[in-house]
């Protein structure tokens, strides 16, 4: 089996080479950094017609475009397989399986850049977008497409996805071709360090998901809850999404992570660019018993960690993954307020005081209404409006310290202004997707209104 190892990769052969992956990615306070991912859907400007990614107006052809007028390098999953990502500077554009376009940001210093990078990929999607009559819509699921009117990435991952999923959960489809977030990764500096931040948001994820919920819209229509996304993922594989139960022990270490996501399913490994199809195994078998001939190595077990999709993942760096994708005023948002809360030893010291005596029962609950009724879901003997007013505030004194200024001499609490003046009034950015939408005489063109990131 040796000459089958690629090059710089090796087999698991103790539990501890299982702990490498987290322990080699610590790093000293000075070198933390934020990065954010951002995804959005392509529509037409008039329909709200989804695009996919073969055809003239596909994404296939808008990462073409990208390439070769902006100096995005190319990434292909083997030689003669069709464009699927770039990369450039750090950063990389990446495609979701129903054709949402993803800027997974460079690791950044703070918020002000996190924004002005999306605001410059905005800027070049835009010359390339209009003459193709296309705008990007920022809210969590997509408001107007049903699942058949896509057609999936042709990525190796995907194909499996789509017919495993749907095995494991009723929504998994949705949540693959119909679904977008904004998502933010942190640092940590050791062991102690990452299980803080991870227990903290994930405690914090339904507050979180309650104050970002921005998906009202079911196939053209007010479905009557705030955030569709946050009902499909309810509804999705459980052995690999939700709250990580061991997260919730005190003395809580990467083996208790290692132990959870040795459990969940697999989908495939792959072999000089081959897929081999595994799926269902659980990486603790495959780790074991090897499948096909094939041993377990440690890109495999990376490639594992990247398919499971708590609402708070450990992998190389944390990240807070409960949020629906946001319009523009509160595109920047979600990283100013997560880098507050996990970014600050106060602070992230306050928040874990806060939920302290949280159970993952309660917090369980919590989640499984919070698609229905926002922050007026009750948590801990308050509401989820409550609790999420409390965090605005701990993170913004957090940002003030922080002190990074932008050009107009504004610190980082200036991407919170607008989600605390929803919070204050108990309002999520569905409810204001929705105000007044009964008296338009075209809600369809109101809704793409609303919803349209601009260029920047």
């Amino acid at each position: 089996m040796g000459a089958s190892i690629p090059p710089n990769d090796k087999p698991i052969e103790r539990f501890d080479d299982l702990l490498e992956v987290f322990r080699s990615a610590e790093k000293p306070r000075a070198e933390w950094r934020v990065g954010a991912e951002m995804e959005k859907f392509g529509v037409d400007e008039r329909s709200g017609e989804a695009i996919n990614y073969a055809g003239a107006r596909g994404v296939g052809g808008i990462l073409e475009e990208l390439a070769k007028r902006y100096g995005w390098n190319r990434e292909y999953e083997y030689d003669g397989a069709p464009l699927i990502a770039l990369t450039r500077d750090g950063a990389s554009i990446t495609l979701e399986p129903g054709s949402q376009l993803e800027l997974s940001g460079a690791p950044l210093v703070h918020a002000h850049q996190v924004c002005a990078e999306f605001s410059a990929h905005l800027r070049e999607l835009r010359p390339i977008s209009e003459p193709l009559g296309l705008v990007w819509l920022g809210l969590g699921f997509h408001p107007f497409a049903r699942r058949s009117d896509f057609f999936f990435v042709p990525k190796q991952r995907y194909g499996i996805m789509r017919e495993y999923l749907p095995t494991r959960g009723a929504l998994a489809l949705d949540m693959l071709l119909r679904t977008s977030t904004v998502q933010a990764n942190f640092d940590y500096d050791g062991e102690a360090d990452a299980m803080r931040k991870v227990r903290v948001a994930t405690k914090l994820a339904p507050v979180v998901t309650a104050m970002f919920a921005n998906s009202p819209f079911y196939e053209g229509k007010p479905f009557g809850g705030k955030s569709y996304r946050a009902k499909v993922w309810l509804d999705v594989d459980p052995d690999r999404s939700g709250l990580v139960p061991p997260m919730w022990k005190a003395d809580a270490g990467y083996a208790d992570y290692v132990e959870w996501a040795l459990d969940a399913p697999m989908f495939m490994v792959k072999r000089g660019g081959e897929k081999v199809h595994n799926t269902g195994q659980t990486f603790r078998a495959f780790w074991k018993d090897g499948f096909g001939g094939h041993r377990a190595l440690h890109s495999d077990w990376v490639t594992h960690l990247n398919t499971l999709f708590p609402e708070v993942r450990l992998k190389k760096t944390i990240e807070v993954r409960g949020a629906d994708a946001q319009g523009a005023a509160l595109a920047c948002a979600l990283p100013a307020v997560t880098t507050g809360m996990l970014y600050d030893d106060a602070a992230l010291g306050e928040l874990d005081e806060l939920t302290r005596d949280w159970t993952l029962a309660e917090v369980t609950e919590a989640r499984r209404h919070v698609w229905k009724d926002g922050l007026a879901v009750p948590l801990h003997g308050a509401t989820l409006k409550d609790h999420a007013a409390r965090v605005l505030s701990v993170a913004s004194g957090a940002l003030e310290r922080r002190h990074h200024l932008s050009a107009a001499g504004k610190d980082e609490r200036s991407h919170l202004a607008k989600l605390q003046e929803l919070v204050a009034q108990g309002l999520t950015p569905a409810d204001k997707l929705l105000e007044g939408l009964d008296k338009v005489a075209d809600a369809r063109a109101e809704i793409i209104a609303r919803t349209n990131l601009g260029w920047g």
